[in-house]
């Protein structure tokens, strides 16, 4: 059964104020959690989970002295029983293998929306249900648990956007260092003009790409597209 009145436990630990308040809110807006302690260290962070022995902690890997990483390589070293959806702002391949070996249930790239939040924390939930509800979890159930979880992952973006096309435009992106349009992206990426830009615009929404416009001697602005630094 899940402690304190059904709901899930949270331990938040983020080092920037006004960010730690932010995600108190998102967390408390979502059915079925209560945030039970916020810690701004890694240090005060590992105090939280021991005295408060959380379900799930909702953690920032970039903090001064012990990082995110650090703590969650402590935690499985020392086999603290707990659950960790990492928040960072890298989304390079070593760092989300890294936080996916080391055992995090999900991680979420800054700058993120209450939604994403959301989806992530709902998955959790799902998966933490089915998995207390029972003394023993059947092959079947596990499947269709584990089956269903995937999908939700799946569905995380907008529909009719694939996380292979995005990860595809965003890699180009990597490479540029300055903005270029849609149209000279889709030549490079060998995909349509418009198709480049439905994701393009997707990571302006997101805070991920910044647009700006080229203006020439003639006709409309040119819109050009780069990572955010």
């Amino acid at each position: 059964m899940m402690k304190n009145n059904h709901l899930i436990e949270i331990v938040l630990i983020e080092d920037d104020p006004m960010v730690q308040e932010v995600n108190r809110m998102f967390i408390e807006k979502v059915d079925g959690f209560a945030v039970t302690g916020i810690a701004a260290t890694g240090e005060q962070g590992l105090e939280k989970i021991i005295a408060l022995k959380p379900d799930l902690v909702l953690l920032d890997i970039f903090m001064p002295k012990k990082n995110g990483l650090d703590l969650i390589r402590q935690l499985r070293q020392e086999q603290i029983d707990v659950d960790i959806i990492a928040v960072t702002a890298a989304n390079d391949i070593h760092t989300i293998k890294t936080l996916l070996r080391n055992g995090v249930t999900d991680y979420v790239i800054k700058p993120f929306t209450f939604e994403r939040l959301q989806k992530a924390l709902n998955q959790y939930k799902n998966v933490y249900l089915q998995f207390h509800q029972a003394e023993e979890v059947s092959q079947d159930k596990l499947d269709e648990v584990m089956a269903k979880n995937k999908q939700q992952r799946k569905e995380s973006l907008p529909k009719g956007l694939h996380t292979h096309t995005l990860n595809q435009i965003y890699a180009h992106l990597e490479q540029i260092d300055i903005a270029e349009s849609a149209e000279k992206i889709g030549s490079e990426v060998g995909l349509a003009r418009v198709t480049v830009r439905r994701y393009l615009n997707y990571l302006v929404t997101i805070d991920k790409v910044e647009m700006e416009l080229s203006y020439g001697t003639i006709g409309r602005p040119i819109q050009r597209y780069k990572l955010k630094k």
